[in-house]
């Protein structure tokens, strides 16, 4: 029931279907062998899912470079799939490689998954060396399906603005947080890896996986606790219903495959705005794929959520122990450049207003969504139902409430500069200037003891005018962010 502008979910999920559904059809028209086809559709799938570029060009690259990393690494897992111990030890070195290579942005992110991806799934198909020749035409034939369905028959994209997408906070060394999450992510996988052998010495890379997936998007040690719950949570969640379904149909292969497109449509649908929902579809699919193979029974069930927990616990005690990235220093970061956002935002509408005919404040706003969004992704773990810091909490949702209110007024003031007859006003200079002295209070490096609000003066409007309007409720939400942003450091906003 989440909102859905522009029916993008919907649409992203439907054509991921049909490019899926494409690609495995044609590898069965090609003649590949099961095995093949199960590889060809999940190649597809990451392609359609972890390719988010911010052109439709920068994708189909991005997708193009996809074999360069895959093939490889596919080679590399078949090779060593009889070596116990060169195959774990490559296989961590591709999951620490894979997170370091998010420093790159939202291309490096894309092969990072799908180098790990291909390993994992030559472990779960076990891949030898005298198929690699088989695997690599269906994956190529299953890439270029999909690709013509997401460039050529269905990009809907072209219509669309170029997303923005936020890098993650810089810094050199272990300051970097690509860097120290790589570092964490492979002593989790290790963990969990040894865990998950000890468990099952077939079944293994379940844990491993479980591991990568909850690194995957987050960026702190609060942000990996409650991702960690909600893949447990979810797993659980999609054995029982595969119990219910998965089970009793024994592999017959059409309600199988109508039920892995379903599958696929609820991890397109629901992966932006539910990780727990996005886990029962990835479970549900992953049981009815063991269906097809001839394998799935209660016991394989019930051996993955017990290697799903293992997972999650590795990445538990990583984010805990290994170089950890607390809440409060990410949430801050991130507070801080959607508040200087807004600050853009404000100050471009008053150009515009002023008659300045490059200033351009719509292209700020529209990078100013995304900052908001990873604000509330850092912020998910205070305002979560299971946390005990109430106080905290509050805080925490008042930020939230507050920043969205910077956002509605922003984006009101922006749609009043678009405005040809809009005329400038004194008033307005006065403003922005009363704006940028609230964002630079709120985003100068605290002093120690400092716990006082920021004085930020806000004038009661006499006339309606729209512009003066949105930003004297600019001025508001920023006097009263100063409470919650500008307590003492003894007591941070977020310290998980």
């Amino acid at each position: 029931m989440a909102p859905d502008p522009g029916r993008v979910r919907l649409r992203g999920a439907v054509r991921a279907v049909f490019g899926i559904g494409l690609a495995v059809t044609v590898c069965g028209l090609a003649g590949h062998s099961l095995v093949a086809a199960v590889l060809g559709g999940l190649g597809a799938l990451l392609a359609l899912f972890t390719v988010t570029d911010a052109t439709v060009r920068g994708q189909l690259v991005t997708t193009a470079l996809l074999p360069v990393v895959g093939f490889p690494v596919l080679a590399a897992a078949a090779v060593l799939h009889d070596y116990p111990v060169a195959r774990d030890a490559a296989f961590l070195a591709v999951v620490g490689a894979g997170v370091y290579a998010r420093r790159w942005g939202p291309r490096g992110h894309a092969l990072g998954v799908f180098a790990f991806m291909t390993f994992f799934a030559a472990q779960f198909l076990h891949a030898e060396p005298a198929g690699l020749p088989e695997l690599y035409a269906a994956l190529a034939l299953a890439l270029l399906a999909s690709s013509t369905v997401r460039f050529g028959l269905w990009c809907y994209e072209r219509r669309l603005p170029p997303a923005a997408v936020p890098a993650p906070p810089g810094g050199r060394g272990l300051a970097r947080i690509t860097t120290r999450q790589a570092i964490q992510a492979t002593a989790g996988a290790g963990f969990a890896l040894l865990a998950g052998q000890l468990l099952s010495d077939q079944r293994w890379y379940w844990a491993v996986g479980a591991t990568w997936w909850i690194f995957v998007n987050t960026t702190s040690r609060g942000e990996t606790l409650v991702r960690g719950f909600r893949r447990a949570l979810g797993t659980v969640l999609g054995i029982a219903l595969g119990l219910l379904v998965a089970v009793p149909l024994h592999g017959a292969v059409v309600p199988t495959l109508a039920l892995l497109a379903v599958s696929v449509f609820g991890i397109f649908y629901t992966a932006a705005v539910s990780y727990t929902w996005m886990m029962l579809a990835v479970t549900l699919l992953a049981g009815l794929l063991y269906g097809l193979l001839g394998v799935l029974d209660p016991a394989l069930l019930a051996l993955r959520l017990a290697e799903t927990g293992v997972g999650a616990l590795g990445a538990v005690l990583a984010v805990l122990l290994v170089l950890p990235v607390t809440t409060h220093a990410t949430t801050d970061a991130w507070i801080q450049r959607a508040l200087r956002g807004v600050h853009l935002c404000t100050a471009e509408a008053a150009a515009r207003l002023a008659g300045s005919a490059t200033a351009d404040p719509a292209a700020h706003v529209a990078a100013l969504e995304p900052l908001l969004g990873r604000v509330r992704l850092s912020l998910a773990p205070l305002v979560h139902p299971l946390s005990p810091l109430r106080a905290r909490k509050a805080r925490a949702r008042q930020v939230l409430a507050l920043l969205d209110d910077c956002a509605r007024e922003v984006r009101g003031l922006a749609a009043v500069a678009a405005d040809p007859e809009a005329s400038h006003d004194a008033r307005l200079t006065a403003a922005c200037q009363r704006v940028e002295a609230a964002v630079e209070a709120l985003t100068s490096p605290r002093r120690a003891g400092d716990a006082a609000a920021v004085a930020v003066s806000v004038p009661h409007p006499s006339v309606a005018e729209p512009a003066l309007l949105h930003l004297h409720g600019l001025e508001r939400a920023l006097a009263e962010l100063s409470a919650p942003l500008r307590s003492s450091p003894r007591a941070p906003l977020v310290d998980a």
